[in-house]
């Protein structure tokens, strides 16, 4: 019980120490004080609903849903963690927007890693639009044109992060050099001080020209005279044939010069050709992956927007919209452990109350002509209860209404074998043509 009572306490103060790192906006250390916080106590509501409040303020929704699901979990009644959620969903495409801006900077961080900055920032730039205090995007941005040595940028984008959170570790660091590549390191040394000093001109800095005495006699005109039709002379008969002659073996050298460099720039034309192929045929393959990665991506949010959806119903004891939105549900999409005990927890009430709902669904659906949707509901149904001989023989009546006689006659024949004594095993065998 000591253990106990000591590990509670522990984890209180870990989540006050949060609590006032938050409150001054370092939330970087805010976020390690509510790990550890929540290791000593899972149950520290209060330490896990700021954790998702402070991921959501740095951009990171998902993870912040995944704390306020769990917290949901832990304590339904009474909780922040509900009108949190309940104010996400209320916003119209809230989720989408943010899907799409993790997209995005999925995006932006591969074309990064494989040279295309430009394209990188482009998209940057748009997730930061969209999500002003996406932090991880701000520093990814600043990176980018630190690469590319536009230090006033990556400053601004820096700035930007440290108003977010002011004791970000890497936004700090490179602040750093950001500040040393610019001048402002030395510039905050010296107190804004100007960083260079000048000293007034004295007058034994000015030179003074020599006095230059005018010559206008007419032997000085005679002897320019004569010194321009010699200077004539030499240019016309002795340098201007050597210039020509030196001109024309310089423009022959250039021309072969030319041809050479032409035919070697054809060579690098047709390997460039070439490798430009190998790199478009390379960039098609990853542009798929990269594509299957973000449906793959979006598909796992849908799979945690199910679940919020399924716990809210059955908090507010809706059982058939619980049951429609867990038709849908794809626990094998679900990786994290804490909303993996979630489904879990789902899927042993559903067993016990939501089997015959989904069954109802199924019927109603049938009903209504939409049979894709009927042999959903009632293959959900028969997952939580195997036995149901009812739910068995609709789905095989089903099935042989959409013109799938061989598996149809599956569900009959597992009814007339292994339930003879059932109420279904007579049509059953009708159905099955016996």
């Amino acid at each position: 019980m000591d253990y106990v009572k000591r590990n509670r306490q522990i984890a209180n103060s870990y989540y006050n120490l949060g609590l006032e790192k938050a409150q001054i906006r370092d939330l970087t250390g805010a976020v390690e004080c509510l790990k550890k916080s929540l290791r000593f106590d899972k149950y520290q509501m209060d330490a896990r609903n700021l954790l998702g409040l402070i991921f959501y303020e740095m951009g990171e929704t998902a993870d912040a849903l995944v704390q306020w699901v769990i917290s949901m979990n832990l304590r339904p009644t009474d909780n922040p963690a509900d009108r949190y959620l309940g104010e996400i969903q209320r916003k119209p495409g809230q989720l989408e927007r943010e899907g799409q801006t993790i997209k995005t900077y999925n995006q932006a961080l591969w074309h990064a890693q494989n040279g295309n900055e430009d394209l990188a920032v482009l998209q940057l730039a748009r997730v930061v639009e969209t999500n002003p205090h996406f932090v991880k995007a701000h520093i990814l941005l600043a990176l980018i044109y630190m690469a590319r040595e536009d230090y006033v940028k990556a400053g601004k984008s820096l700035y930007r992060v440290l108003q977010i959170d002011k004791n970000n570790p890497k936004a700090q660091w490179y602040m750093t050099l950001v500040k040393q590549n610019t001048g402002r390191e030395e510039v905050e040394k010296k107190k804004f001080k100007n960083a260079f000093s000048h000293r007034k001109m004295e007058d034994d800095d000015i030179i003074i020209p020599p006095e230059y005495k005018e010559n206008t006699g007419w032997g000085s005109i005679l002897l320019i005279t004569a010194g321009l039709v010699i200077g004539m002379m030499v240019v016309f008969f002795l340098i201007m044939p050597a210039r020509t002659k030196a001109l024309n073996t310089k423009h022959n050298q250039e021309l072969l010069s030319y041809s050479q460099n032409i035919s070697d720039l054809n060579q690098q034309l047709a390997s460039l050709t070439e490798d430009y192929d190998q790199l478009n045929a390379r960039a098609e393959e990853m542009e798929s992956q990269l594509a299957t990665a973000q449906a793959d991506q979006q598909a796992v949010l849908d799979q945690y927007q199910r679940v919020i959806g399924i716990l809210q119903a059955l908090d507010q004891e809706e059982m058939n919209t619980a049951a429609q939105l867990y038709a849908a549900l794809d626990p094998s999409l679900i990786t994290d452990e804490s909303v993996t005990a979630v489904v879990n927890q789902i899927n042993g009430i559903m067993a016990e109350e939501g089997y015959p709902v989904l069954a109802e669904l199924g019927t109603a659906a049938w009903n209504g002509g939409n049979l894709e949707e009927a042999v959903l509901y009632y293959e959900k149904s028969l997952q939580l209860s195997p036995d149901n001989t009812e739910v068995m023989y609709l789905l095989g009546r089903v099935y042989q209404e959409q013109g799938n006689t061989e598996l149809a006659n599956q569900y009959f024949t597992t009814i007339i074998d292994q339930y003879p004594d059932s109420e279904q095993a007579e049509p059953a065998r009708e159905a099955r043509g016996y």
